[in-house]
């Protein structure tokens, strides 16, 4: 008898640590089918660590003008509404208000200029309506609607719910009657309006998540949304993820004797001036000669290309020791062939296991660390000089998922850089109210690879 199958969509490579490393989708009886646009490095690191039957390369997709005009004034109309609905106006730097060429501008003037009158939700469900339709009218949805009736899924599974062409993969399969089955794969995402695709299953993190996307997307209803937890929080539980100590220490030249405060780096979009401030963190050690006590561990974003931290790191290379993220890139095709190796799972576990403390600019790395009742420092003050003009660290810490906090002290706050020796020396474990935050918005992650998968064979 002939298996069924479930179409593994992964439209970027960074829901392969959570869904291909965890043991979502180990030892499963059902055939599995990847689909996606992958470099054959990335699928032999995958097949590495699942077993994957047959795979298919996602098609061409070229978006029209129509589904593109359709898709924005969509995402604008919902920061507009989801500003209202939560009196929050830091939602609306989720859109790009300053576009550099000409034609973009003209573009997306025009949306800027229509989106008011698309307040009402209904009207939004009409826009949502109409991209329905657009989307079906692309060629992509033909080739897409083609290689699925020849590959009969059971389950179309999905890592990433605002890739573009997944919308147009998830319509074609539920106009042929095949079951649907999305993440959302942040605990930010909800709040930004970009959920592109419409799924038979939701899965969330947490009754947090659910009440979020049942608040932002009222239309869906509350069966077709699945508390399930997060697989990417299940490697901390399995010892096989730590590396030991000795060889640890020796690979990133870290004394033994010497406590560690983590530095984890945002993108450059996130947090600018994030040189500055491990710069002030050293600096001030230093001043307060406690460098032979401790030694900063810095943990760069994997997504962050960019030669900015060097000359700090040079200054200070007694000090600061790097833990590169062990993470593959194609710089022939950027987004959707970055993704981490299973080594660099080992490496974020260790980092979070050895180090003291993590200091950062509002970074989920808050919540690794309490995996290991870990305190985090959330940076809370601006630079003299900035990067960007107008960015501010008090914009982050308004955004919609930090309201999720019970109180401000669940995470330490360093106000400004006298602070820096203080705040990072003192405070040996998390605070109770930071485990009260982890338990809302992870919930019972410990199962989550197991409840993921029960959703996805029930389809």
């Amino acid at each position: 008898m002939e298996k069924d199958k479930i179409l593994l969509l992964f439209p970027d490579g960074v829901g392969i640590r959570n869904y291909l490393y965890s043991n979502v989708f180990k030892d499963m009886e059902e055939d599995l089918v990847l689909f996606h646009n992958f470099d054959p490095e990335t699928v032999k690191a995958i097949r590495d660590n699942v077993t994957i039957d047959d795979e298919i390369t996602i098609p061409a997709y070229k978006e029209s003008a129509k589904e593109k005009f359709l898709r924005e004034l969509i995402c604008l109309s919902r920061l507009y509404y989801n500003t209202q609905k939560v009196k929050n106006t830091s939602l609306l730097t989720n859109w790009n208000w300053n576009q550099k060429t000409f034609s973009k501008k003209v573009f997306y003037k025009l949306i800027e200029s229509v989106a008011p009158f698309f307040k009402e939700y209904s009207n939004i469900l009409k826009l949502e309506e109409k991209y329905q339709k657009a989307i079906r009218q692309n060629v992509f949805y033909d080739e897409v609607k083609n290689i699925l009736k020849e590959v009969q899924p059971k389950t179309v599974f999905c890592s990433h719910q605002r890739a573009l062409k997944v919308a147009t993969i998830f319509a074609a399969a539920t106009d042929l009657g095949i079951k649907t089955a999305t993440v959302i794969y942040s605990w930010d995402n909800l709040p930004k309006a970009r959920m592109a695709l419409r799924a038979d299953n939701y899965l969330v993190w947490s009754a947090y998540m659910k009440k979020e996307l049942e608040l932002y997307y009222p239309e869906i209803p509350s069966e077709k949304i699945a508390i399930t937890g997060t697989s990417q929080f299940e490697f901390y539980e399995e010892k096989k993820n730590s590396i030991d100590k000795e060889t640890f220490y020796k690979s990133y030249n870290l004394d033994p004797n010497k406590k560690i405060i983590c530095f984890s780096g945002d993108d450059t979009k996130t947090s600018p001036d994030d040189p500055a401030y491990l710069n002030d963190i050293a600096e001030e050690l230093i001043k307060a000669n406690l460098q032979d006590e401790y030694q900063i561990l810095f943990r760069r974003c994997p997504v962050d290309f960019s030669g900015r931290y060097d000359a700090v790191v040079h200054k200070y290379k007694d000090l600061i020791k790097e833990a590169v993220p062990l993470w593959y890139f194609n710089t022939t095709d950027e987004w959707s062939t970055v993704y981490p190796s299973v080594d660099d799972v080992k490496l974020l576990v260790s980092t979070a296991f050895y180090s003291d403390i993590v200091v950062n600019v509002g970074s989920t790395m808050a919540f690794d660390f309490a995996m290991f009742s870990k305190p985090c420092v959330f940076i809370n003050y601006d630079q003299p000089i900035k990067n960007v003009k107008d960015w501010s660290v008090k914009t982050i810490y308004q955004f919609q998922h930090f309201k999720s906090m019970p109180n401000k002290d669940a995470v330490i706050w360093l106000n400004n850089k006298a602070e820096i020796v203080e705040k990072l020396t003192l405070q040996k474990s998390c605070s109770s109210k930071m485990i009260e935050w982890k338990k809302t918005v992870l919930e019972d992650y410990k199962n989550a690879s197991m409840r993921i998968r029960e959703i996805i064979k029930a389809n």
